[in-house]
C-alpha cells in the first residue's frame, strides 16, 4: 500500500515537471515571435522611408518643409534636395538620384519628356504660380516707351505663356491659333517695337532694373522679394492651366511612400499654409 502510494506521488511529480517544461517552451516561442516581429498582440515599428525631393526654394521647398513632420510620423523621412534651375531637378530625377521633383507644371515637363527622350509622369497637381510682368521703370502698362526691352524666360513652355500673357495685355499680337505655345517668331503685330528678350526664367529677377519690363515666374519673384499681387503690373488669370505637379519615375509613383506624400501634399494642412503664407500669390490646386 505504501509502495502504491510512492508510485502515484513519483507520476503525479513527474506531470507537474513536464507541464512546467511546456509552459516555458511556450513562452520562450511567443518571446522569439515578438523578437521577429511576428506576434499580433504587440504594435511593431513602422520602418522608415527615405523620400528625396528636388525642389526649387519658393514656394516648393517650403511647402514640403511644412509637410516634413506629417510625414515622419508615417514613416517617410522626406529629404528635400534644393535647385535653382529648372533643368537638373529632371535630369537628376532620371537618373535616379533623387525620387521624385516639384517646381514644374505639365506642359513644361511634356516637352522635357519629348526633348529628352524621358518618360517622367505627373504624381498630382499642387498650386499655381501666376506669371506676372514686373518693373523697376514703369509703375503702369500704358507707361512703356516704343522700343521698350522686355525680358521673356527662354524656355519654350514659359516663353509662350509669357507672350500670351504680353498679347492679353494688349502688348502685342500673336499668330491666330498659337496660343501659349507660341515664339517670339510668332509676333504678328508689335505696334510698340518691344525687343523682346529670351533669358534664363532664374536670371529674371536679377536683370530687372536692365530691362523695362521682365515677365517672371511667381517661384523666381518671391525669391527676389517680389510679392505678385503687390508689385506686379498684371497677373496671370487663376484659370491658368499651368498647375504645379509633383513628379516621379513609372517605376516609384505607385509606392506607398511617394503615395503619402501625394496625399500630404493636397491636404487642409498645404491648402491653408498657402494661403496664409502667399496672400493670393500662390493658389491651391486641389479640393478637399
Amino acid at each position: 500500500m505504501k509502495q502504491q502510494k510512492t508510485w502515484k506521488q513519483w507520476a503525479l511529480l513527474t506531470v507537474a515537471i513536464m507541464m512546467v517544461f511546456a509552459l516555458a517552451a511556450c513562452g520562450s516561442k511567443e518571446k522569439e515571435e515578438t523578437n521577429n516581429g511576428t506576434t499580433t498582440g504587440e504594435e511593431t515599428k513602422v520602418e522608415e522611408v527615405t523620400l528625396k525631393v528636388g525642389a526649387t526654394p519658393v514656394p516648393h521647398a517650403e511647402i514640403l518643409k511644412e509637410i516634413q513632420p506629417l510625414l515622419k510620423e508615417q514613416g517617410v523621412n522626406l529629404e528635400i534636395v534644393e535647385f535653382n534651375d529648372y533643368v537638373q531637378p529632371n535630369v537628376q530625377l532620371y537618373e535616379k538620384q533623387i525620387d521624385a521633383n516639384f517646381f514644374q507644371h505639365a506642359p513644361y515637363l511634356d516637352q522635357f519628356n519629348k526633348d529628352k527622350g524621358y518618360d517622367l509622369v505627373t504624381v498630382t497637381g499642387v498650386h499655381l504660380e501666376p506669371l506676372g510682368g514686373y518693373s523697376k521703370k514703369i509703375t503702369k502698362i500704358d507707361e512703356l516707351k516704343d522700343g521698350a526691352k522686355v525680358a521673356i524666360p527662354n524656355d519654350a513652355t514659359n516663353g509662350g505663356r509669357a507672350l500670351a500673357l504680353l498679347e492679353q495685355n494688349g502688348l502685342l499680337k500673336l499668330k491666330e491659333g498659337v496660343g501659349v505655345n507660341a515664339t517670339v517668331s510668332d509676333i504678328v503685330e508689335n505696334p510698340k517695337k518691344l525687343q523682346i528678350k529670351e533669358l534664363e526664367a532664374a536670371t529674371l529677377p536679377r536683370v530687372l532694373g536692365e530691362v523695362d519690363l521682365a515677365i517672371i515666374n511667381t517661384n523666381y519673384a518671391l525669391e527676389a522679394d517680389l510679392v505678385p499681387t503687390k508689385d506686379a503690373l498684371f497677373l496671370e488669370s487663376k484659370e491658368s492651366p499651368y498647375v504645379n505637379i509633383l513628379v516621379s519615375r513609372p517605376d516609384n509613383k505607385d509606392s506607398e511612400a511617394m503615395q503619402k506624400l501625394a496625399k500630404a501634399l493636397n491636404s487642409e494642412k498645404v491648402k491653408t499654409f498657402i494661403e496664409q503664407k502667399y496672400n493670393g500669390a500662390v493658389v491651391p490646386a486641389f479640393e478637399i
